[in-house]
């Protein structure tokens, strides 16, 4: 670390340590726990739990404690476990079902993808309460997974004691819900309680093409619920309806003292803030989470191309147009989602927009694609398209097959859900072995005519090294007043409010998990990659050099990560933290008051 950045990490935590906060250890789970050992307990030692305490634990949550085995352990003798693995590793639905498994295998040089020694497979918030007590008088390496999507591993740790809560998947929906304790403070509104399995296909299904409502959440279908909400959770329509953090009205939290605590603006709203935005098993296991849900629009849709320019000087010119462009007619409620740069001079677009039909669409774009086939210099690689869908039915996989086809592929194993489909582009990422993953928030004001030459030329810059996207539905920049204002009561990097998108370079490849048959993953030419990611977001930096970055999608060994990740919210955070987690049961890499442990979680430093 340098020292600056010591420094900075260092007057964070003076910050949150001064009696300022109206956090106090009475209000949480410091008061009348038992303090923890310096570090945690792993397999062979003296103080680990014996087979009859193993067998307590199972009892206790009825049969549901697990031994975990990695499917690929069977590769070796050619066993059927393996056999079946390699059959569906690309299907996401079937990563999500395997507990020893993520949904990425690792990051060169980070981490890799590691079963714990047990699993809780929790389907009631007693589980959870008995698993969380568990490793608390045990001193065990707690982790939490429900989608396993996270990049960083944070949902993954070998010799540990994993709280799986997966099967927690039930979806309720309410005319009328009011928060517990809230009835003199809000008015009834339209809500669906999530238990915290539930991935987001199981919510889109229950609210939208059942219910016809719609419950702000993120574009992978195979998500869950629980850690996108956490993370912040931006949408494919941020700039419309908020973040998911932002929609949250109540939730059920088990913290580290095994205490079940149903928290919102009336019920520890400090313990409620932080889990809006604040990080993902990190403050407790959340079970439950009850997001106010919106009317549908009649359309959901999107625009695509691909433009070549035959030049360097022309793909700068368009990268200023597709800019100035977005900033005059896209940076609004109506739009979300990509635009993309390449080596190549290529430039792509994958625009999702809400609230207007086909023909307002094609009419909004003209202007850009008339320019772009009045010169030589540019050729449609991807001929502009544009898909005008009935709002209820745009995670309905029976209608996406037949009118759009190709675009989702579905759980093709027996038995599973009819509506657990997913994004054929989402395919690459099944399994995927991450080499770099890089994100920025990019102010709005580098749109400006007087910024503007500066930006593309970072742009096109950047674009030399590596293909990177810009995700407008990333940045609230052009959001309606209201949805800026909630989400500024959430624990999200105030950067964010006043963005115009987030920038997002990443390098990855094919799966990679420990006892795979094949040669393994090329080292080499994966740090040749991330090399590449790093030049390219450097050039970005130049015109943003403070800017913040996006937990949930952001680089393992990002610098600074405390005020990167929650600028000026770090210090409240921490002083949360420290009422509800004093001794540190939670902890993920690059989380609140992980400063305070080792870099696995297992010391106390």
């Amino acid at each position: 670390m340098k020292r600056r950045d010591l420094l900075k990490t260092a007057a964070i935590l003076l910050s949150a340590a001064t009696p300022q906060s109206r956090v106090t250890a009475s209000d949480g789970a410091a008061n009348g726990s038992p303090r923890s050992a310096r570090s945690r307990v792993r397999p062979g030692d003296p103080r680990w739990p014996s087979a009859a305490e193993w067998d307590r634990l199972g009892k206790a949550v009825r049969g549901r404690l697990i031994k975990l085995r990695s499917p690929f352990d069977d590769c070796a003798s050619a066993g059927a476990s393996c056999a079946t693995a390699l059959k569906h590793i690309g299907n996401p639905y079937f990563i999500g079902d395997e507990p020893a498994l993520t949904q990425a295998s690792g990051w060169v040089d980070a981490w890799t993808s590691r079963p714990s020694v047990y699993a809780v497979a929790a389907a009631s918030t007693a589980d959870v309460a008995a698993a969380v007590d568990f490793a608390r008088r045990h001193a065990l390496r707690l982790v939490v997974k429900g989608g396993g999507h996270g990049y960083q591993g944070t949902s993954n740790a070998p010799d540990s004691l994993l709280v799986w809560t997966r099967r927690m998947n039930n979806v309720q929906l309410h005319d009328a819900f009011v928060a517990q304790g809230c009835k003199a403070k809000q008015e009834p509104q339209a809500a669906a309680s999530i238990g915290a399995g539930a991935m987001w296909a199981d919510a889109y299904h229950a609210v939208t093409t059942q219910g016809g409502r719609y419950v702000q959440g993120g574009g992978c279908r195979t998500v869950g619920v629980a850690g996108l909400v956490q993370g912040g959770g931006f949408g494919s329509w941020s700039k419309r309806y908020g973040t998911s953090a932002a929609n949250l009205l109540e939730a059920e939290v088990v913290t580290a003292d095994g205490k079940v605590r149903v928290v919102n603006e009336c019920l520890h709203p400090d313990l409620f803030w932080a889990i809006k935005g604040g990080g993902g098993g990190t403050f407790g296991v959340v079970t439950r989470l009850t997001l106010r849900t919106r009317e549908l629009p009649e359309y959901f849709g999107a625009v695509f191309a691909g433009i070549h320019a035959s030049s360097d000087e022309a793909y700068k010119e368009l990268i200023a147009q597709a800019l100035g462009f977005y900033r005059d007619q896209l940076s609004n409620a109506h739009w979300g989602e990509k635009m993309g740069f390449r080596p190549n001079n290529l430039f792509t677009v994958g625009m999702l927009f809400q609230g207007l039909d086909r023909q307002q669409v094609e009419r909004t774009w003209a202007p850009f694609f008339d320019w772009v086939r009045g010169r030589s210099e540019y050729s449609f690689v991807r001929e502009a398209t544009t898909l005008a869908i009935p709002a209820r039915l745009f995670w309905d996989p029976e209608f996406l097959q037949k009118n759009v086809p190709g675009v989702v592929m579905t759980d093709d194993r027996p038995g599973a859900p009819s509506y657990h489909a997913y994004w054929a582009e989402n395919v690459e990422e099944c399994g995927q072995l991450l080499h770099a993953y890089k994100s920025v928030w990019l102010p709005a004001a580098l749109l400006d005519p007087a910024q503007l030459p500066g930006l593309v030329d970072a742009v096109f810059d950047s674009s030399r090294h590596w293909g990177w996207a810009l995700h407008f539905n990333k940045g609230l920049a052009g959001a309606a007043a209201e949805e800026i204002a909630a989400t500024r009561r959430t624990a999200t990097n105030p950067a964010a409010f006043d963005a115009f998108a987030l920038a997002i370079i990443a390098s990855t490849g094919s799966p990679a998990y420990l006892g795979m048959p094949g040669p393994g993953p090329d080292l080499e030419s994966a740090r040749a990659a991330a090399g590449k990611v790093g030049k390219a977001m450097d050039a970005l930096l130049k015109v943003a050099p403070a800017a913040g970055a996006y937990l949930a999608e952001s680089d393992y060994f990002q610098s600074d990560w405390q005020t990167a990740y929650w600028g000026a919210n770090y210090p409240r955070l921490a002083a949360v933290k420290r009422a509800y987690d004093p001794e540190g049961l939670f902890i993920v890499h690059h989380g609140v008051g992980s400063e305070r442990w080792s870099a696995d979680g297992f010391t106390r430093l």
